[in-house]
């Protein structure tokens, strides 16, 4: 891809609230789509965390003046045709006209799409999507009523969008959306950020479309940062057989969408629990991972092991790296994390070639 410049690849971060605030995540980002000259890539998928009112990645905004129900795949009481896809979540609202503004925000990488897909409800869509003063520049609309979206193709990349949706029968119709995708033809890396606060391995298994969304964009390369929800409990309660096979389980769905794709999977941090217990439970989540990735032959970022293992979560925010509650970093704590997990990628590039010159 660096040298012939023809092709793009689709990475995937999945994990809770740490990849929900996309800070450190976005560094990683940021370095994908700037490190190598002329492959810009593209944004991937996005969810309105906005309208959900519930943090929103820094970097973009949306904005909508209708009123919108929210449920996440964290809560499991929800009404009845509420399904969750790759990002986890879902907004509703029942008005007949919507509109929805979206635009970068507080980044340097702002790659323009000549493709939008949203994902939607499911079936006849009773609702026409009109992009405003962009409109002229549309070239086709279609829609997948099965796998639920529709795609609106631009002659030329724009880097907002002004999206009205207007309903052509009468009530009650609520429109779902759960994603936005935007693409281009560009060369370079696609990096997507699945991340819900509170979210756990067991979490993404039970989202209904996560796999068919996953399929439509198939991974070359996912990122598993999901432990730290999964190991927040008193040590005797922890059962490393059921992480073991809720981890299993979604890489071999991950494998199943792209059986080429390379996996890396990342040790959680160190944290406490309720803010003053240490929570012995990442080392055991640890030895798992490493179990895992041996059976797959895949590499461990052992962050766990970087930030020096149980109790550092103490040093880190002595040092102003974390915060109180000793689960979350702050800003400082989060772009450290990404300068260490940048650092690593590349380190692991070069072994890969070194490796390719031996074989």
């Amino acid at each position: 891809m660096v040298t012939d410049k023809n092709c793009k690849l689709n990475f995937y971060h999945i994990g809770g609230s740490h990849i929900q605030a996309d800070v450190y995540t976005h560094d990683i980002r940021t370095y994908l789509q700037t490190h190598w000259l002329d492959i810009p890539g593209e944004r991937g998928l996005i969810f309105p965390f906005d309208l959900a009112h519930t943090n929103n990645p820094w970097n973009y905004e949306f904005k909508s003046k209708n009123h919108w129900n929210t449920y996440r795949s964290v809560n499991f009481n929800r009404p009845e045709g509420i399904d969750f896809g790759l990002l986890g979540a879902v907004v509703e609202t029942p008005d007949s006209i919507v509109e929805i503004t979206f635009k970068y925000d507080k980044t340097d990488v702002r790659p323009g799409f000549t493709r939008l897909r949203v994902y939607h409800n499911k079936g006849p869509f009773p609702y026409e999507l009109n992009f405003g003063p962009d409109e002229i520049l549309i070239v086709n609309k279609f829609r997948n009523e099965s796998l639920g979206y529709t795609e609106a193709v631009f002659t030329d990349a724009v880097d907002t969008f002004n999206l009205q949706f207007t309903r052509l029968i009468a009530g009650p119709y609520n429109l779902q959306l759960n994603a936005f995708q935007l693409s281009n033809a560009s060369p370079g890396i696609s990096y997507t950020a699945i991340g819900i606060n509170g979210a756990g391995l067991y979490t993404y298994l039970a989202n209904k479309n996560f796999e068919e969304q996953l399929k439509e964009s198939p991974p070359d390369f996912f990122a598993f940062s999901v432990g730290t929800n999964d190991a927040n409990v008193p040590y005797g309660s922890f059962n490393p057989e059921v992480y073991k096979k809720n981890l299993e389980n979604m890489m071999l769905k991950v494998l199943a969408a792209n059986p080429d794709c390379a996996i890396l999977l990342t040790v959680p941090n160190d944290a406490g629990y309720k803010k003053k217990y240490l929570n012995k439970n990442v080392a055991r989540e640890r030895d798992v991972i490493i179990e895992l990735a041996k059976k797959y032959e895949c590499p461990v970022w052992d962050f766990y092991g970087i930030m020096g293992e149980l109790g550092s979560s103490r040093t880190w925010k002595a040092t102003g790296l974390m915060r109180a509650d000793l689960v979350h970093f702050t800003a400082p704590g989060y772009h450290f994390k990404a300068d260490l997990f940048i650092d690593a990628f590349e380190k692991w590039l070069q072994q890969m070639e070194k490796r390719k010159y031996i074989n």
